[in-house]
């Protein structure tokens, strides 16, 4: 690998721009490509703003409209809708071993593989959550760190260069880990952010608020647990999210739904407030990409759960409404409201 290795980053909304800013600030060659002209102007006037722990910074980077030249790493920073063409964009401009580095969440590895092949794919799950509250003005809202693996299980994480490399830029920005089991950590966090994601894009709040409603706990509890029973019949070996977080344990278990106040529901509920209060400022991406009349990543979160779950004939209803609600709020057809959520809650019987 280039021992001064050239990064691109493609998107530079909130994760994109702090990973930007930060990697930019401690010295390392890296641009931002972005589509929107509000950003690079205001990149270009005032730099990137850093808000953190109170305070205010300027970050000096770059942010062009395309790339150009070679990159040693290319990180796709895009919502999941455009991971596809982001990966076709930067495929030209990879050197000999660049890799691609993968950020979105749900199973984007598998697609971006199929573009730039398996071996230049670096999966990279994020723990950590950001926002740009204004163009150009980035903020972390959750801190956390990364998980690095790569598709292929013969690849031993905690030898490889590229990762090597890569997990040392990173750490400027969280704590970086390795996986020998990105599936099963990608379908871990998968099921996470199914439930965090969609229950906050149809509340139309932060996830601290929805979190502290006991019956959206026991809705995300079931959207969790069909995405766990999907893997689980896929062959998939879960791994704990952050290291802590069991989503096999976590899955609702025949007595769980018989009973309505055992220890083990009592012990599930109280550790998704655990992680509406670690999370609490968290507000969801596919939410901001609706209020910019963008295509939300249902389809690539929840729809993941339900696409694999025909194919595996795992029934999947909680999910397949949450994708329809979403939806509905995307087209205008529904808001982003509690009385929506509820609705939706009314429809599966919780």
């Amino acid at each position: 690998m280039n021992s001064q290795p050239r990064i691109l980053v493609m998107g530079a909304g909130g994760i994109g721009g702090i990973v930007t800013a930060t990697l930019a600030d401690a010295g390392h060659d890296v641009v931002a490509v972005s589509s929107n002209l509000e950003i690079r102007d205001a990149v270009s006037r005032a730099g990137m703003r850093v808000r953190e722990g109170g305070e205010e910074r300027r970050v000096t980077a770059q942010v062009v409209t395309a790339p150009a030249g070679t990159y040693d790493y290319a990180i796709l920073a895009t919502q999941p809708p455009s991971v596809e063409d982001a990966a076709r964009t930067v495929t030209p401009h990879l050197a000999k071993d660049g890799q691609v580095v993968v950020l979105q969440n749900g199973l984007c590895e598998e697609r971006v593989a199929k573009i730039v092949g398996e071996a230049r794919v670096i999966g990279c799950i994020v723990s950590w959550g950001a926002s740009m509250p204004e163009p150009g003005c980035y903020e972390k809202t959750a801190d956390g760190g990364f998980a690095l693996g790569k598709l292929d299980r013969a690849v031993d994480p905690t030898t490889d260069p590229a990762l090597a490399q890569l997990g040392s830029m990173l750490e400027a920005i969280g704590t970086v880990t390795t996986t020998r089991n990105l599936r099963g950590a990608r379908w871990s966090k998968l099921a996470l952010n199914a439930a965090i994601s969609s229950i906050g894009t149809i509340a139309g709040d932060r996830l601290g608020p929805v979190a502290r409603v006991r019956r959206y706990r026991r809705l995300a509890l079931e959207v969790m647990t069909e995405a766990v029973d999907v893997a689980r019949a896929l062959g998939v070996r879960l791994e704990k999210v952050v290291g802590t977080l069991d989503l096999d344990w976590v899955a609702l278990s025949a007595e769980d739904r018989a009973a309505r106040g055992s220890a083990s529901l009592a012990a599930k509920h109280a550790l998704l407030l655990a992680v509406g209060l670690r999370y609490r400022r968290m507000r969801s991406s596919m939410l901001s990409a609706i209020e910019r009349k963008r295509p939300p990543a249902i389809d690539f979160l929840n729809g993941e759960i339900v696409a694999h779950g025909q194919a595996a004939k795992i029934p999947t209803p909680v999910n397949q409404a949450v994708v329809d609600t979403v939806w509905q709020i995307a087209r205008g057809e529904a808001i982003s409201s509690r009385e929506t959520l509820d609705r939706l809650c009314d429809q599966v019987a919780i």
